[in-house]
């Protein structure tokens, strides 16, 4: 892996933020608040939201094409989609062959890549005392899944339990462009990194070059 001295700016290029701007807006001011709450405040890496996941691997291509230029070191954020087999944990350019047909640039290694298994709100699970202020009245925790490993859920059953757990709350059911990001810049960040194997792999990755 690349050392600190090498790369003059850190960016995560993160599938999130859809179209519109004020999502994306909201994107990066969740991620930067989760990684000033890792213990990244003073060194952080710079968040960039582009959208699809599509868009995101295409920015992140072409970061590493001018890497030498810019002396800028790119890491991927995207999600999973679906579960990653054990002995894929830390090859993920292998789970994105095998699902998207994604083919690993020369110049990117693992380390640089990173899932949000099997979606960002698979990380919400990590801190349902979170979830239940951010909804307040109404919220029904006993919806939510019972699976403590939070990776391990579906993503589908994850987003259904999520609208299951909200539909009585005050905030109303849940929705991804109305509370994602707002509900990332709540939840404990170290329960998450703590509950995901996948997010701690990305700390202790930008923690490297940061």
């Amino acid at each position: 892996m690349v050392s600190r001295q090498q790369y003059a700016t850190v960016k995560l290029y993160i599938e999130g933020g859809g179209e519109q701007n004020r999502l994306k807006r909201e994107c990066r001011r969740a991620f930067a608040s989760f990684f000033e709450r890792v213990g990244f405040r003073g060194r952080m890496p710079r968040v960039v939201a582009c959208g699809s996941r599509n868009e995101a691997f295409r920015d992140f291509c072409s970061s590493l094409k001018s890497a030498d230029r810019t002396k800028e070191i790119a890491f991927l954020l995207v999600d999973s989609e679906d579960a990653v087999v054990e002995e894929l944990q830390n090859k993920p350019w292998e789970h994105l062959r095998n699902r998207d047909h994604w083919t690993q640039p020369d110049a990117a290694t693992n380390e640089q890549v990173h899932l949000m298994i099997q979606c960002m709100e698979n990380l919400f699970l990590a801190d349902t005392e979170a979830l239940r202020r951010f909804f307040g009245q109404g919220f029904n925790s006993n919806a939510l899944p019972s699976n403590t490993n939070i990776e391990r859920i579906a993503k589908s059953d994850v987003l259904r339990s999520l609208e299951n757990a909200t539909r009585h709350s005050q905030k109303g059911s849940y929705g991804k462009g109305d509370h994602s990001f707002k509900i990332l810049e709540e939840v404990d960040a170290m329960k998450v990194v703590n509950a995901s194997s996948s997010a701690k792999r990305l700390i202790l990755e930008l923690d490297k070059v940061l």
